[in-house]
């Protein structure tokens, strides 16, 4: 959940989106999009193609899919994605160009490192903007949401 805008400062859009329970990407829109499609369109013609798949699989994601996030203090923050797609149109959204969002239930506590799968301190060391698939961890994160959620 890191901008793609270097004007926004790291980590400030992942404070957002745990204070309002949500997971997100950015790419900020002249006006506000007419449903999904619409902001597809209009992503692929502000920042290409990459971005407006990137949107795509985002809007996607099956509710209750598991996300993992970093803040700035480097600490790994579990969710679980419990609703929609939506262009957020919040001031304080745009400013931490936080758009495109989708509810997201997170976990109270940050998970450790060492109790976090490998295969997502992996994608997390490769670095990137991106919205990825983490390969290889869902029985881990499974475990470690079961937990925390008891």
């Amino acid at each position: 959940m890191r901008s793609r805008d270097d004007d926004v400062p790291v980590g400030i859009a992942v404070e957002r989106a745990l204070r309002q329970q949500l997971s997100g990407i950015g790419g900020r829109l002249d006006t506000t999009p007419e449903s999904l499609d619409d902001a597809v369109v209009r992503t692929d013609a502000a920042y290409g193609e990459r971005a407006a798949r990137r949107l795509e699989r985002f809007a996607a994601a099956p509710q209750g899919s598991y996300v993992w996030t970093r803040d700035p203090y480097d600490l790994l923050w579990l969710g679980r994605i419990s609703g929609p797609w939506n262009y957020d149109t919040d001031p304080g959204a745009w400013a931490v160009d936080l758009v495109h969002v989708r509810s997201c239930d997170w976990i109270r506590t940050p998970v450790p490192h060492d109790r976090a799968p490998a295969s997502v301190n992996a994608t997390f060391a490769r670095g990137g903007r991106n919205w990825q698939r983490i390969r290889d961890a869902s029985s881990d994160t499974e475990e470690i949401w079961s937990r925390s959620a008891a």
